[in-house]
């Protein structure tokens, strides 16, 4: 193995093109681990889907076009990277807030690093594909491309999709085994310019792989392959501020517990999420003011909001610009939508589902001077606890498959949803945060709270939570059974009332599954 500029080729052998480890990587057997033998460790937490996938697509003898996209520091490079253990035919990246020119410039410097050539800088990026086309057709054997930061070469008025609509139409997908991977994290480019695009590319993305956060369970390996050892408490509330975004979590240290961590990273002047939130839409989105404004119109509402509630309440015009806003920001990762229960499909609810611009707009940005110990002495703040339950409340809305495991239903079709009714002088208003509706006639309602203790209900709130189950079957109308599931940090204390009302108990544990 070689290196060239910032990636790692290949030796070239004449007979095969490749060397042997190589060709091997390409084998009709287990890529993974034939990567493995190659590297002998990659640092690669969970992804087990997205591993399958790429081996997949690796294994098959057909032209591939792979379309990489997910929110800014998920790990998409990475995965990539490490999975062919840096072993491309080919690899570029993209150079934010760049000119075409010096693009092209850095296009060239690639091409001339890995084929040891020196090319003048093209003039268009249809010369410019031409001549990564006319040196990869001197290669023997698999070819493997991957061009990084896919949207940060479309500068205004450069014609760099039809530069990249040249090469793969007119030669790429012609060629056996040639495989082209794409990456970018501004997800709304990814999706409305390149998957759906409707000119030259139109259909001709193979595959799309979208790389999500990690899981609690992969945070929790994550952490134990670093050699730090938290209780899954203390994971929950790393969770509740980071997410699972694994470049965040790198900045978490051993030997601290994660009240510390947060302080650190978030609140000194120098940790890194204290100015992320910055950086974060500029490097996302061309018009990132508007998708800002957007986001904290929905954050004043209660971080939840339809767009009816964001055209009146919050004075946003109407428009079909503001929805293909609202699906953006939804692809890029910092909101996610449902359909009320038993609600028109029209009356979609946008929640903002990043943990870290919850806690950045909650806390972090009028946060002031940093003083020592200002975080580490607020725990017991109701403003925290305000905020705790509606992250926990969030963690459970991510991780539902494990919530269905726990209860036994993973096998049954359902469909996941919450329920609020409207405060009136009759009855007053209630809301369920999390509603499992399933085809096997049971609807189960979940209470959801975060706790340091077991969770006690009192004959009060005994009380609140029969009133609640009879508004909802009264205001529904449902025939179906109606379970009660409690969901909390550590369980329910045992009293006469938990054993009265609830259906199920389930606990923090269960949403890390296994």
């Amino acid at each position: 193995m070689e290196r060239n500029g910032d990636h790692f080729l290949p030796k070239r052998d004449k007979k095969v093109g490749f060397g042997k480890k190589w060709c091997s990587l390409f084998s009709k057997t287990d890529i993974f681990y034939l990567v493995l033998e190659e590297n002998e460790r990659m640092d690669i937490i969970g992804r087990q889907r997205e591993k399958a996938r790429l081996a997949e697509i690796v294994e098959s003898d057909q032209p591939a076009f792979v379309a990489i996209y997910g929110r800014r520091r998920v790990g998409k490079t990475f995965l990539v990277k490490e999975f062919f253990n840096h072993q491309f035919t080919f690899y570029t990246t993209g150079l934010a807030n760049s000119t075409t020119q010096t693009l092209l410039l850095n296009f060239t410097l690639a091409l001339n690093n890995t084929f040891e050539k020196e090319f003048k800088t093209p003039k268009n990026w249809l010369s410019a594909f031409s001549l990564l086309q006319t040196e990869l057709s001197k290669v023997k054997g698999p070819r493997v491309i991957f061009i990084d930061e896919l949207p940060w070469f479309d500068t205004k008025k450069s014609d760099f999709l039809t530069g990249l609509e040249y090469f793969w139409n007119s030669w790429a997908s012609t060629q056996a085994g040639l495989k082209l991977f794409v990456c970018g994290s501004a997800a709304a480019w990814m999706i409305n310019e390149l998957i759906r695009n409707k000119g030259g590319l139109y259909n001709r993305v193979t595959h799309r792989i979208k790389i999500e956060p990690f899981t609690l369970q992969e945070t929790e390996q994550f952490f134990q392959a670093r050699d730090i050892r938290f209780d899954r408490y203390q994971i929950v509330n790393l969770y509740m501020v980071m997410g699972g975004i694994p470049y965040y979590l790198e900045q978490v240290k051993k030997g601290l517990s994660a009240v510390q961590n947060i302080e650190k990273i978030c609140f000194e002047e120098t940790g890194l999420l204290n100015s992320e939130f910055k950086f974060t839409f500029a490097s996302l989105f061309k018009n990132a003011t508007q998708h800002e404004q957007i986001l904290r119109k929905i954050y004043e509402l209660g971080s939840r909001a339809t767009r009816e509630n964001l055209v009146k309440k919050a004075n946003v015009a109407s428009s079909g610009d503001l929805t293909s806003k609202l699906n953006e920001l939804e692809e890029s990762g910092f909101l996610k939508s449902y359909i009320p229960f038993g609600v028109n499909k029209n009356r979609k609810v946008y929640v903002i589902s990043d943990y870290y611009t919850l806690f950045y707009l909650r806390f972090i940005e009028n946060a002031g001077t940093y003083e020592a110990g200002n975080w580490v002495n607020r725990i017991n703040d109701p403003a925290i606890n305000v905020w705790a339950g509606l992250a926990f409340e969030q963690i459970c809305w991510d991780h539902v498959r494990n919530i269905k495991k726990a209860l036994g239903i993973e096998g049954i079709y359902s469909e996941t949803s919450s329920w609020y009714k409207a405060a009136d002088p009759a009855s007053g208003g209630a809301q369920i945060d999390l509603i499992i509706d399933r085809k096997d006639r049971v609807i189960n309602l979940f209470e959801i709270k975060f706790s340091i203790n077991p969770y006690e209900i009192t004959k009060a709130y005994d009380l609140v939570l029969r009133n609640k189950i009879a508004a909802f079957i009264q205001s529904t109308k449902t025939k179906k059974a109606v379970f009660l599931v409690m969901l909390t940090t550590f369980g329910l204390l045992k009293n006469e009332y938990a054993r009265s009302i609830v259906q199920n108990d389930l606990k923090m544990d269960d949403l890390f599954g296994g």
